[in-house]
């Protein structure tokens, strides 16, 4: 995987790029600004970026701006945002696309879950933080989840962090024909089509953005 990482602090930034390349990942470059990361992913031509929200000059979204400026001029690059606090303006029309990711930068603590997702997100699948699942849940779905159970609300959260049927067992300490009988159940109690990964993914976000 070829990767160039986009962070204005030079110790994380640092630290991101030592553990993506003993994980045997290429890391063509590393930058700290918004403008830098533009630059690099022209010459680079990456399969992901690894991007923090916030980023100079203006210390404010603009690492999500470059984001989704990317996701117009490459369709095809796997795009990982990392912030310390959640921050949903400027990508609310990435979260649910393919090779789109929005992690809390705690999560990277977490060695094993931050690798798989950043190879998740380059290979075309989605990782989202369990909070930015949440936050989404609260800002766009109001009390239309009510009718869910606690056990559901569980799997939709896992749903749209783009885990397999078998990673949410797992995860949940249940069986897979279990995981498949709630996901139905969410599916039919928010009137929406059970079809592959991706596609439940954004089935669920565009829910919640509808709501």
């Amino acid at each position: 995987m070829r990767i160039v990482v986009a962070e204005d602090s030079v110790l994380f930034r640092e630290g991101l790029v030592r553990l993506l390349a003993e994980k045997g990942h290429e890391v063509l470059d590393a930058v700290g600004d918004a403008a830098a990361l533009q630059e690099s992913v022209d010459r680079n031509r990456p399969d992901l970026a690894v991007i923090d929200v916030r980023m100079p000059p203006a210390m404010e979204s603009d690492g999500a701006e470059a984001a989704a400026a990317l996701r117009v001029l490459y369709p095809d690059l796997g795009l990982l945002l990392l912030s310390q606090h959640i921050e949903l303006r400027h990508v609310l029309p990435l979260v649910g696309t393919p090779g789109f990711g929005y992690l809390l930068k705690d999560r990277v603590l977490d060695l094993a879950d931050f690798t798989a997702a950043a190879e998740r997100v380059a290979t075309g699948g989605s990782a989202l933080d369990p909070a930015v699942v949440q936050s989404l849940v609260h800002a766009r779905a109001g009390s239309t989840l009510d009718d869910l159970s606690e056990r559901e609300l569980d799997v939709l959260g896992q749903v749209a962090q783009g885990l397999s049927n078998t990673a949410i067992a797992d995860k949940l300490v249940v069986s897979d024909r279990t995981v498949e009988a709630h996901i139905r159940s969410v599916f039919t109690k928010l009137g929406l089509p059970d079809e592959g990964t991706n596609r439940r993914v954004l089935a669920v976000l565009r829910y919640l953005e509808a709501r």
